[in-house]
């Protein structure tokens, strides 16, 4: 593998360089890989702002072959890219070869978006001229891609969330140049990433400034991307401290720019009393599958469980420590993101009335995470907020209420979720019903009978929430919907024809759906 990084095309070697790592067995992995350094980034910046007058009006056809191009291309990487991914993350190969399938299906997801139209937001206002006592002029409003999209790959999905995952895809639907920083735990992974998207901007006929790849285990690198004047918005899927760090950035520039950060979450789980009743055994089980699942390293992970205290809770605490008390240990992405659960675990049951209910197999081997389940008093979380923050892998804590009115005031204290679950049955109805405004309030999905680990990549999905879930809760980084955080209304006042963009002539050139006067057509 050739471990240079690109720019708008071509592959950059600086002299500088530095390894994968494989968790499993705590080594470095060949071959080196080329630093990007500052004027790196400017150069690509650069090449992305020459590319973006081009690209931005782009048919959406065009576009859409564009992403299903990507996909074919990524498709066509074939072993090769499973496993390295496997090696750079110490994930099954199974789970990649999934992640590998949602990548490609959100890629042409957002071709079909582009196809469909909505996107564009076409409203046309017909000029009055009679109208007293002022005339309406002519008015046609489109959205337009906002400008070059800086985005970060993520380090618990180094397929769909990382060089061209949902990010990657949404921004270039909407016809933004990117520049990706590779998360450094997967530089393999993401340059074969890369070289697909490259290949595809080739194939298609594009300026080659519509994509480039920045790698190194900086954050330094990072900063320069974010303060870039060229760069017009920035995803990112990680920590919330890594989050903050690069909105902060982002507001102290001249000119300020969003940041749509997916960051913290611990994703409540309500057990209502005629489930649990019905129940308490599967639910334990069910539980504790998705805990565990993939080690815990998923944003959607059920780190909290809300329950009232009485028999039918403690059937499933009991069903579920039996269920923790053999799972497996597996390995975690990388050693730091094991450190610091390990960490978070032991500070946990280092807290005042947390009672540790169970643990998982004792890990034996390189990196890998001991799940935990604790238990601890609606009472104490109110006293102790911290005991709600979210520690990243198998880790959860259930939280014994005394009623329904504590529940309540419990979820009016927590921080903005991905997610809220409801375990409930017909019965359960009317005491789920006043939950409901606050969940609303703190979640951005809210799922009944299921588990919150699984994102459909869909129309209708929304993985987004209030903060700390996300940066802008007004946004979903999974689903169609993603597109319109890289798109901006603009309108056209009585301008001839012949200025108009095509999306918004008479005659609607681009047969795209449109408002006119009120009306769709």
């Amino acid at each position: 593998m050739d471990g240079r990084f690109l720019i708008a095309g071509e592959r950059i070697a600086t002299g500088e360089t530095f390894e994968g790592y494989d968790p499993a067995a705590g080594a470095n992995i060949a071959p080196a890989f080329e630093v990007s350094r500052e004027a790196d980034v400017a150069r690509a910046c650069e090449a992305a702002a020459a590319a973006f007058d081009v690209f931005r009006e782009t048919s959406p056809e065009d576009r859409a072959v564009f992403l299903e191009t990507i996909a074919s291309e990524i498709e066509a990487l074939g072993d090769a890219l499973i496993e390295r991914a496997v090696l750079e993350s110490g994930l099954p190969p199974a789970r990649l070869t999934g992640e590998r399938g949602r990548t490609t299906g959100q890629l042409r997801l957002f071709a079909s978006v582009l196809r469909a139209g909505r996107f564009a937001g076409v409203v046309l206002d017909s000029p009055m001229p009679e109208r007293q006592p002022l005339p309406r002029s002519d008015l046609r409003q489109r959205r337009i891609a906002v400008g070059p999209v800086a985005v970060f790959g993520a380090s618990n999905f180094p397929l769909a969330f990382s060089v061209a995952g949902g990010d990657t895809a949404s921004a270039l639907a909407a016809g933004c140049p990117v520049v990706v920083k590779a998360h450094p735990a997967h530089p393999g992974t993401s340059l074969l990433a890369a070289q697909a998207i490259d290949a595809a901007v080739a194939k298609c006929g594009l300026p080659r400034g519509v994509f480039s790849l920045m790698q190194g285990p900086a954050n330094e690198l990072g900063a320069a991307l974010v303060r870039h004047p060229a760069i017009k918005a920035v995803g990112f899927t990680g920590s919330r401290a890594g989050g903050l760090a690069l909105v902060s950035l982002a507001q102290a520039r001249p000119e300020p720019i969003p940041v749509y950060a997916e960051m913290s979450s611990v994703n409540p789980v309500l057990l209502f009393p005629a489930a649990l009743a019905n129940r308490a055994e599967a639910l334990g089980a069910g539980f504790v599958a998705s805990l565990t699942m993939g080690s815990g390293q998923f944003c959607t992970n059920p780190g909290l469980v809300i329950g009232i205290d009485g028999p039918d809770l403690d059937r499933f605490v009991a069903a579920a420590a039996q269920a923790l008390e053999q799972a497996q240990p597996q390995v975690m992405l990388t050693a730091g993101i094991h450190g610091a659960y390990s960490t978070g675990v032991e500070t946990l049951a280092g807290h005042d009335g947390v009672e540790l209910v169970a643990r998982g197999v004792a890990a034996t081997a390189c990196n890998c995470g001991q799940a935990a389940l604790f238990s601890t008093s609606a009472a104490a979380l109110a006293a102790n907020p911290a005991l709600a923050h979210e520690v990243f892998g198998a880790s959860s804590v259930v939280i014994r209420a005394k009623d329904w009115g504590e529940v309540a005031a419990l979820l009016e204290t927590l921080e903005g979720q991905l997610t809220a679950t409801l375990q409930i049955d017909a019965d359960d109805v009317e005491a789920a019903r006043p939950l409901l405004p606050i969940l609303e309030r703190k979640a951005g999905r809210i799922l009944a009978n299921g588990w919150p680990t699984g994102v459909e990549v869909s129309h209708a999905m929304v993985h987004g929430g209030p903060y700390p879930a996300t940066s802008d809760p007004r946004s979903t980084s999974v689903g169609s919907a993603a597109i319109e955080r890289y798109l901006r209304p603009i309108c056209y006042q009585d301008l001839p024809q012949a200025l108009l963009p095509q999306a918004v002539r008479d005659g609607n050139p681009q047969r795209l759906p449109r408002l006119v006067d009120g009306a769709f057509e």
